[in-house]
């Protein structure tokens, strides 16, 4: 009986479970070093499949299952939120439902700041932190979950036409730019160049110690 894979290797061909060109760039910013080739499944014309976890890894494994179960290949998911303190962890899981479909993420950041108008609190300043989960999932069944999270405050009114989604309004922890405004490498570029800021770097990092090499 074969082992279970749980690795990544150069040559291996990898499906990124999303149909957000955004976050395929930021995979193929952190995983090209590998030498993995990179299919997206919006590319390859796979549907959505419906996002029912209650945390974000679930919805993370739905997502690169779907993948996997359709093409064969190893795949790799991100599920991730932004999560407001003073609105109770919103909008957390439904972070992209509240761009609407088509995305609208300037809608998206509006609708943030009036809720916690509504709240009587002010926008500028609200602590709140994104988490990433990232599913690898392998056609032989294995699995492997990893998470990353970075804190900051938010930012009113958005600043920076970089990234995407809401970016532009948060801001990390000790640092003057917002998402919006700093450079890709500035973001989420990983040792010894960048300082793998963002969450979905810090678990990929988590992810790159697990599966390469090995």
């Amino acid at each position: 009986m074969s082992r279970a894979m749980t690795v990544l290797e150069a040559g291996m061909r990898l499906v990124v479970a999303t149909h957000n060109a955004g976050k395929l760039a930021e995979f193929r910013d952190l995983l090209g070093p590998h030498g993995v080739e990179l299919v997206s499944a919006g590319d390859l014309g796979l549907p959505e499949p419906d996002e029912t976890g209650t945390l974000y890894a679930e919805n993370a494994l739905i997502k690169a299952r779907a993948a996997t179960d359709a093409t064969g290949l190893p795949a790799i998911a991100d599920d991730s939120g932004l999560a407001i303190d003073a609105l109770d962890g919103a909008p957390g899981l439904f972070t992209a439902d509240w761009a609407g479909k088509p995305r609208d993420f300037a809608a998206a950041m509006a609708r943030v700041d009036r809720e916690l108008a509504l709240r009587g609190v002010t926008t500028a300043g609200a602590r709140a932190h994104f988490v990433s989960a990232l599913a690898l999932t392998f056609p032989d069944g294995s699995e492997r979950i990893f998470e990353g999270r970075v804190f900051g405050t938010l930012a009113w009114p958005p600043r920076g036409p970089k990234g995407f989604g809401y970016d532009p309004m948060f801001q990390p922890d000790g640092h003057a730019l917002t998402f919006g405004e700093m450079t890709a490498e500035e973001k989420h570029g990983l040792p010894p160049k960048g300082a793998g800021l963002s969450h979905r770097a810090r678990a990929f990092i988590a992810l790159e110690k697990a599966v390469f090499g090995g």
